[in-house]
């Protein structure tokens, strides 16, 4: 794993959006794997500038979503679809049929999360996967305990993400308790990762990644085996 540290919140989203920029203009049809959350968005916004100085083109691009909201449709605007279009897909040419999110509303959600990662699989794997770190670890809404899933699933969130949540909602009663989320193996096909965080909120799980350990109750830890990630810091 590579670590590289940024002083700034702009110097690292200028980072991420020139290294997902790359995979689009090197790789005819790429598929890149999308994060949601505060830490990637100064990087949809320069990708979009990108977009609008006529530097980048996003018709031939196929993307996945980490995760969703368990219950949230998506036109809920606390839902990450709705997320996803706000601050990129709708400022983009971006085609409809190549934009892949999990479904927080599915019937069936074990069929839902199978059928999931087969089109990851048909569509020959992600090449560029972004991540964020939560405060106790978690990559996507892949949450510490003694077992990790390893395939796309519906998973319960832990106290912790729910109140680091809660200041998106309008009340802390409207926060999901669960998540459809990427799981740790369908993360790890990605051909490159790259996780940003800031140093100052994620110290306690920045310091277990770079200690080198593998823990599973730190998720990230186990991003130390896979043999292409860069991990982004922000330490202003």
């Amino acid at each position: 794993m590579e670590f590289i540290r940024f002083k700034s919140y702009e110097e690292m989203s200028d980072f991420v959006a020139n290294e997902i920029a790359q995979t689009v203009r090197t790789k005819k049809g790429c598929v890149l794997g999308l994060a949601t959350g505060s830490t990637p968005v100064g990087a949809y916004e320069k990708l979009v500038q990108m977009y609008n100085d006529g530097k980048l083109d996003f018709s031939e691009v196929t993307t996945f979503n980490l995760d969703e909201y368990y219950g949230l449709s998506p036109e809920n605007d606390q839902s990450y679809r709705y997320f996803m279009n706000k601050h990129l897909f709708s400022k983009v040419n971006i085609k409809e049929e190549n934009i892949n999110i999990p479904s927080g509303v599915a019937a069936d959600v074990q069929d839902d999360c199978a059928t999931y990662d087969e089109k990851i699989q048909k569509c020959g794997g992600i090449d560029l996967q972004i991540l964020g770190l939560g405060k106790n670890g978690h990559i996507g809404f892949n949450e510490p305990g003694d077992q990790l899933y390893s395939s796309t699933h519906l998973t319960d969130l832990t106290q912790s993400t729910i109140d680091a949540n809660a200041r998106f909602f309008e009340d802390k009663s409207l926060v999901p308790t669960k998540a459809v989320t990427m799981g740790m193996g369908s993360i790890f096909k990605a051909k490159k990762i790259i996780i940003a965080a800031d140093f100052k909120s994620k110290k306690e799980a920045i310091m277990k990644v770079e200690s080198g350990m593998i823990d599973t109750s730190c998720p990230a830890t186990l991003l130390n085996v896979h043999p292409n990630v860069i991990f982004a810091i922000v330490e202003e």
